[in-house]
């Protein structure tokens, strides 16, 4: 629970010396309660003051940080129940179970699988982030070969699980990035996987088979100094997952209970994973179907990791938009920079002008449009705050004084040579103060983004 600023000042020397720019420590303690300071601003607080202020300023669920580079992902470290009380801030990983026994050749056919689901939307690349490597044949020469090979062929994180301790240090050995998972640690076996942990610096998976176990396993594995863990849950009804993911976010947040305040990592079809590996090769279109209805809810509520026993690019699509769109800030639209974009080809001094606003959506609804007219043309993107059209314009974000500035701030007089612009057609109202502001003839463009090839072919003409 987060300390108040009478709490955080009862831990400050008292001094009031100004050395952290503060006139008083009581004025430093509000300033640290509402995170406008830090707390190594003061030169003098008690190193058992700063280990209670540094972990009451952790979120009440852990952020665990795996992969490196361009392939990291940030798990957890979420402080709301509703997206809409503040933001979510860190996606779900998506992920795909994968077995050693597979053939060199059926294992290349599934990591080519999982390598094309990467995709661009409203410019935001999505992909799937997780393979969970299962050591089905209890042979290292089948699981160290297969750990080498998804590593060569994909950027994904890796989750390796086997049942034989010794099998998987194997595995770890080969491991080029070693921020990723290892399964599954129970009460039998904690004490050895937290030796491997910090042994190759992994994270651990925490069976969940009952809550209250669970939290006193990892009560003990971190007193043995293992901090980046990940609960899994074993449930084989959906329900049930739900409300046990649901119970661990609210004991996590309401309760400040540390013990379950983790990520979690749960199956698609909320079965235990040889369950899912055995459904992988039975799976009918009901399933499939099921495993979308399955996944959307543990995106919305409240999955970190979301692993399937496969899955196929009509079911990424929609569960990517349903995570992208989860996964914003509701105070903040998903907005493009603004600027001049040369679209569809070389633009030059007699393509046409075009204008929008910043608003991701509305930019990749027109650029598309552009492109599919084969006329090389300019857009100029106003910012409106990341607002649509007709928002932007109701909000008075979109206006013409705006897009006279836009054009002096591009120089675009330097870059066409018409003196023409083609505005939005919802917004045609402001064609007569454009054009007395800007000396530009204005053109009422079509309404919807669908109606600008048959505009720029047959109406436009520089």
């Amino acid at each position: 629970m987060a300390l108040t600023g009478l709490d955080i000042y009862k831990l400050l020397p008292k001094t009031n010396c100004g050395k952290c720019g503060s006139p008083t420590c009581l004025a430093f303690a509000m300033r640290l309660a509402q995170k406008k300071a830090a707390l190594e601003e003061c030169p003098d607080v008690s190193e058992e003051a700063k280990a209670i202020l540094v972990a009451a300023a952790e979120p009440p669920i852990r952020t665990v940080i795996l992969g490196e580079d361009e392939n990291k992902v940030e798990l957890g470290g979420e402080t709301v129940l509703f997206r809409h009380d503040k933001t979510f801030y860190h996606p779900c990983g998506l992920g795909v179970i994968l077995s050693d026994n597979l053939s060199p050749e059926k294992l290349g056919e599934e990591l080519g699988k999982f390598n094309r689901l990467e995709m661009e939307r409203v410019g935001q690349r999505v992909r799937l982030e997780f393979i969970y490597l299962r050591n089905e044949s209890g042979n290292k020469d089948k699981f160290v070969p297969a750990i080498e090979e998804i590593q060569k062929q994909t950027k994904a994180v890796l989750i390796l699980e086997s049942k034989n301790l010794e099998i998987l240090e194997e595995g770890l050995k080969t491991v080029k990035d070693n921020r990723i998972l290892i399964s599954e640690t129970n009460e039998n076996n904690y004490e050895k996987m937290v030796e491997l942990a910090k042994k190759y610096n992994t994270g651990l998976i925490v069976e969940t088979v009952d809550l209250e176990k669970a939290s006193h396993l990892t009560s003990k594995i971190v007193a043995l100094g293992v901090r980046d863990l990940v609960l899994r849950l074993g449930n084989t009804n959906l329900a049930q997952s739900l409300s046990e993911l649901t119970q661990i976010r609210r004991l996590a947040l309401k309760k400040n209970f540390r013990p379950l305040g983790y990520p979690v990592l749960v199956f698609a079809d909320g079965r235990s994973v040889a369950e899912a590996m055995e459904r992988k090769q039975l799976t009918n279109q009901g399933d499939d179907f099921e495993t979308i209805l399955q996944a959307g809810t543990y995106i919305s509520k409240y999955a970190s990791i979301i692993i399937f026993p496969k899955i196929e690019p009509w079911q990424f699509l929609p569960l990517s938009a349903l995570r992208q769109n989860i996964y914003t800030d509701p105070q903040k639209p998903v907005a493009v920079e603004a600027k001049l974009y040369s679209i569809g080809g070389e633009a030059g001094n007699k393509s046409p002008l075009l204008v929008t606003t910043n608003f991701s959506l509305t930019y990749f609804s027109v650029e598309p449009e552009i492109v599919n007219s084969k006329v090389a043309s300019w857009l100029l993107v106003v910012d409106a705050d990341g607002l649509s059209v007709m928002t932007a314009w109701a909000a008075e974000k979109f206006t013409p004084e705006k897009i006279v500035e836009a054009i002096k701030k591009f120089e675009i007089e330097t870059k066409v040579a018409h003196r023409k612009i083609v505005i939005p057609g919802y917004v045609a109202v402001m064609s007569g103060k454009l054009a007395d502001l800007s000396g530009w003839e204005v053109l009422v463009g079509p309404r919807e983004a669908a109606g600008i090839p048959k505009y720029l072919k047959s109406t436009w003409n520089a």
